[in-house]
């Protein structure tokens, strides 16, 4: 069944958002070593009270004025699910997209206009 893998923060200042996501919650946050869709990108650990590692996210400059947070959920084909959303009454706002070496994402939309992503884990991509 799909789940929420990964989550992403887009921030005006990825400094303080960086500094307030640490000392709020104890995150640690690395810079990602290569660029993404999204540029210069940061990963998220985040683990349980027994440190054991639980949904990991990233943070990113923000790419335009009304972003939001963003959940992303694992799904076996973005091609197939994009094509579900559509169907279903949802839109797709960024076709498949990949991130080299890691997979394929979609931005969507839902009937409620609440936004998400899909995520196709692929080493091919």
């Amino acid at each position: 069944m799909p789940t929420i893998v990964h989550f992403d923060i887009p921030a005006e200042d990825v400094k303080r958002s960086q500094k307030f996501y640490t000392e709020l919650f104890g995150w640690k946050i690395e810079k990602f070593s290569e660029d993404t869709p999204a540029g210069e990108y940061w990963m998220i650990t985040i683990t349980d009270d027994k440190g054991n590692k639980v949904l990991g996210g990233g943070m990113h400059k923000r790419m335009f004025p009304e972003q939001q947070i963003t959940n992303y959920v694992d799904v076996k084909s973005v091609d197939e699910y994009t094509s579900k959303i559509v169907k279903l009454g949802g839109k797709v706002l960024k076709n498949k997209t990949a991130v080299a070496g890691m997979g394929y994402f979609a931005f969507c939309i839902d009937t409620e206009n609440n936004s998400f992503a899909i995520w196709e884990s692929n080493e091919n991509a």
